[in-house]
C-alpha cells in the first residue's frame, strides 16, 4: 500500500501477487475504489505481480477539481508502468479500465506486452451505454434499467431464478443504496464526462499487441457488437465470449483462468 506522485497528483496503489513474476497493471472500471474491490483477492495475484490502483478522482487517489480526459487517465497508467514497474508489462482493463487501456495502447504502445480488454468498448459510434442518462432518474425507476443493462436476461417476473443473476442483483442493490461523499461523487461525474470523449475506433488497426477481448454474452452496457468490432479491427486480437453480462467475471468461473492462460502464452 503506497502513494506516488504522478502528473501532479498523488495516486494510491497496491502491489499484490508473486514477487519476481511477470507484471500486470490492472485497471478497474467506473467508480472503482480498492477499498471495495478487494485487490488482495484478485485471481491474477496467484500467477503475476499485480499493480492495482485507484484512478484519479476515485478512492484514495487525489481528486483535482478540474475536467479529466481519457488522455489523462492513460497518462496516469503510463506513469505507473514507468515509475513502479520500470518497464513494459501486461495490461488488464475492465469496462472503463478497458477504455483507458485502449488509449494507453494508442498513446504509449511500447509500455504494453499483452493486453486484455474485458467488457469494454472502443467509443465513438460504438460506445458503451451512456450512464449519465440514468443520473436524473428516480432511483426506483433506474434500478430495472440498470439490471437489464448489466444482464439482458433479467426479468423480475421470471418463474425460475436465472443462473448468475444473483450476483448482479447484489451489486446493483449496493450501488442503488450507496451515497458517496461529495468529492467522490464529483470524481465519478468527471470520469463519466471523460468517457464521452473516448473514441479510438479509427486507431484500432494500429494496436498490434496480442490482445484478448473478453465479453459477456448478455451484456447490454458494453454490447457484444463492440467486442466483435475490437476483434475485427485489431490485427492480433481474439474474442472470448462468456456466460454472463457486464459482471461476467463474477458470473462465469472460466473468465479468469482464460485470462491467466492468455497472459502466460509466449509467442
Amino acid at each position: 500500500m503506497a502513494t506516488i506522485e504522478i502528473n501532479g497528483i498523488n495516486v494510491y496503489y497496491e502491489l499484490h501477487g508473486v514477487e519476481g513474476a511477470p507484471w500486470v497493471l490492472n485497471i478497474g472500471g467506473t467508480g472503482g475504489d480498492l477499498r471495495r474491490t478487494f485487490p488482495d483477492r484478485s485471481p491474477l495475484n496467484k500467477r503475476f505481480r499485480v499493480l492495482h490502483f485507484d484512478q484519479r478522482g476515485l478512492g484514495r487517489t487525489d481528486k483535482p477539481a478540474v475536467d479529466y480526459s481519457m488522455a489523462d487517465y492513460a497518462d496516469d497508467a503510463a506513469a505507473l508502468i514507468e515509475l513502479v514497474v520500470d518497464g513494459p508489462c501486461h495490461v488488464v482493463g475492465t469496462s472503463f479500465g478497458g477504455m483507458v487501456a485502449l488509449n494507453l495502447a494508442v498513446q504509449r504502445p511500447e509500455l504494453i506486452d499483452r493486453l486484455v480488454l474485458l467488457v469494454t468498448s472502443p467509443g465513438g459510434d460504438h460506445a458503451s451505454y451512456a450512464l449519465p442518462e440514468l443520473v436524473g432518474l428516480d432511483p426506483d425507476d433506474s434500478f430495472p434499467i440498470r439490471m437489464r443493462l448489466f444482464d439482458e436476461r433479467w426479468d423480475p417476473a421470471a418463474a425460475e431464478p436465472i443462473p448468475g443473476l444473483g450476483v448482479v442483483y447484489g451489486v446493483v442493490v449496493e450501488q442503488h443504496h450507496a451515497v458517496p461523499p461529495p468529492d467522490v461523487q464529483a470524481g465519478l461525474t468527471r470520469q463519466l464526462a471523460a468517457r464521452d470523449g473516448h473514441d479510438v475506433v479509427d486507431a484500432l488497426s494500429t494496436i498490434g499487441h496480442e490482445t484478448l477481448v473478453a465479453a459477456g454474452r448478455y451484456d447490454m452496457l458494453a454490447p457484444m457488437a463492440n467486442s466483435e468490432l475490437l476483434r475485427d479491427r485489431m490485427p492480433n486480437a481474439r474474442l472470448a465470449v462468456f456466460e454472463g453480462g457486464h459482471f461476467v467475471s463474477l458470473q462465469d468461473r472460466a473468465v479468469w483462468p482464460t485470462i491467466v492462460d492468455f497472459l502466460q502464452e509466449r509467442a
